[in-house]
């Protein structure tokens, strides 16, 4: 269960990677924001406007995933000002290393079935912000099912802005429900690492798939 690579990626890794995981074995316990939105999705300039703002309001460490092409979308001098005090923008690094990490207490995602995945298995409570697809609806499963994060609520206009994104990052590092979200996030976590045991339910059913398929019974 010491995997951390799935040695497939949309993007290869780069020497920075390291960087980016020795800055997060710097931070304290449960300090980081982890904030990605796949590597499809495009929130607009706006959005990223508000995200950023409600991220440096939140006052935490953070580290953000942006695509190259989204750096433009940013404030002016965002990314320089965020070095000198708590964010880290990075273009792209391993998801699953990164939610390994002690210091990341929560996870800011788009929702994508991936993602959800990852943020269970390593018990990292998130803040849901699903843009499309079953985006919504896993999203559903965060905050209601699995009561493992909560969800944002969006304007009139679609937008989601910083106040709710900044509202959002506290209620899941601070508030009072905070403790609940982490305790079932790390029960999903050990529920799906004994899923992957070799006599775990995922295992088993892996293997029936297969022999299913030699048999050519489906």
């Amino acid at each position: 269960m010491d995997d951390n690579n799935y040695s497939m990626n949309l993007i290869k890794a780069t020497e920075d990677d390291s960087k980016t995981i020795e800055w997060l074995d710097s931070k304290d316990s449960e300090s980081v924001i982890y904030v990605s939105f796949g590597s499809v999705s495009e929130l607009g300039e706006e959005q990223m406007k508000e995200i950023a703002w409600g991220l440096k309001a939140s006052n935490k460490n953070f580290l953000w995933v942006i695509k190259e092409m989204e750096t433009g979308e940013l404030p002016n001098k965002f990314v320089e000002e965020m070095k000198e005090m708590k964010g880290k923008v990075v273009k792209w690094c391993s998801q699953v290393q990164v939610l390994g990490r002690k210091s990341v207490g929560c996870f800011v995602t788009h929702c994508g079935w991936n993602s959800v995945l990852e943020g269970l298995s390593s018990g990292v409570p998130m803040v849901a912000m699903p843009q499309w697809t079953d985006q919504i609806t896993n999203a559903k499963f965060v905050e209601d099912v699995w009561k493992v994060g909560v969800r944002v609520s969006s304007n009139q206009n679609g937008l989601v802005g910083r106040e709710e994104i900044e509202l959002c990052i506290r209620k899941v590092m601070e508030g009072e429900k905070r403790v609940e979200m982490r305790q079932n996030a790390s029960k999903w976590m050990k529920l799906a690492k004994e899923a992957m045991t070799e006599d775990g339910s995922s295992n088993k059913n892996i293997d029936k798939f297969v022999a299913q398929v030699q048999e050519r019974k489906i």
